[in-house]
């Protein structure tokens, strides 16, 4: 658990003299679908300036626990820090204090994806579809701003997306197929327009639907407007074939190594190259990170491979 000094939790404004090494996560979050331990590495000095932001927002939310906004970013902060547990928990108060707001019940379905627990993850995201009906759907604030600081996600597609990829990971391709359909038509930029694509041109090809599939790439071109979802957007060219498995490599750093390393192995598995696809699973699994989501559907890939 997090612990913090008892001269912080009292004082506003405190977290800007309280050495960062104060902030200590759990490390063990859970099981993965392999049935090994899920592991987030204790902080250190290159998380400093995560961990300040989240003593900010710790602070902010004690100035007034009853407001969902500070209670819906103190969650995403120490989620950041690798302690989603803690963020379930989080996410879990401010349901109980507004039951009725739908961003709770779509920030905890994402970590409840993350940790694994999809059945729970449904559950809060069919929630949120039914919260958010007839409702506007507002631009969502990143807390890991893209490079142009503009953000690309609303809450209607970012409810969409995980609830798709929670029936995606039990292989549950119909529902995944209507939620990332739902994802695409809330889409109102290129950014989202790809992401929801990429899962939607993977789940027709998992339903033997391959002409229909590939009639989604016919409109992705290298000159569409992508500021974030780049993995996503050379992935969808990848499938179309106007990029190779070096250019993709090539091109991606950070989480969307995971996505695309994901992204070439299932093209080889639906394409019956079973032995290529599990070295690559395999190697993902050796060498990915395990939050990221091309990792957490090659662990549903490799789990159902192995019943």
């Amino acid at each position: 658990m997090l612990v913090l000094l008892s001269l912080f939790l009292n004082c506003q404004g405190s977290w800007k003299s309280i050495p960062l090494d104060s902030v200590k996560i759990d490390t063990l979050q859970g099981q993965s679908f392999l049935m090994k331990p899920l592991v987030s590495p204790q902080l250190v000095g290159k998380n400093s300036a995560k961990v300040a932001k989240y003593l900010k927002a710790l602070d902010t939310y004690n100035s007034n626990p009853m407001n969902a906004d500070f209670i819906i970013w103190l969650g995403r902060r120490i989620a950041y820090l690798g302690d989603y547990q803690k963020a379930i928990g989080i996410f879990t108060e401010g349901i109980e204090k507004f039951p009725y707001d739908a961003r709770l019940y779509r920030h905890r379905g994402h970590r409840y994806v993350t940790t694994r627990q999809v059945d729970l993850a449904i559950t809060d995201l069919e929630t949120a579809v039914a919260l958010i009906k007839g409702k506007p759907d507002p631009i969502e604030p990143d807390g890991m701003p893209n490079a142009l600081n503009i953000p690309v996600s609303s809450l209607h597609t970012n409810i969409y997306y995980h609830l798709g990829l929670a029936y995606y990971l039990k292989a549950d391709w119909t529902n995944a197929l209507t939620n990332f359909e739902n994802c695409l038509r809330a889409s109102t930029n290129d950014d989202m327009r790809v992401a929801s694509l990429h899962w939607l041109y993977m789940i027709l090809q998992r339903l033997d639907r391959a002409e229909e599939a590939n009639a989604l790439l016919e409109p992705i071109t290298f000159e569409m407007n992508i500021i974030e979802n780049k993995a996503y957007h050379m992935l969808l060219l990848y499938y179309k074939g106007d990029l190779l498995d070096n250019d993709l490599d090539a091109n991606t750093s950070g989480g969307s190594k995971e996505a695309v390393h994901y992204g070439i192995a299932h093209w080889h598995q639906y394409n019956d190259q079973l032995e290529t696809a599990m070295a690559m699973y395999k190697h993902l699994m050796a060498n990915g990170n395990w939050a990221g989501f091309g990792y957490i559907a090659t662990e549903a890939e490799l789990s159902r491979m192995q019943e």
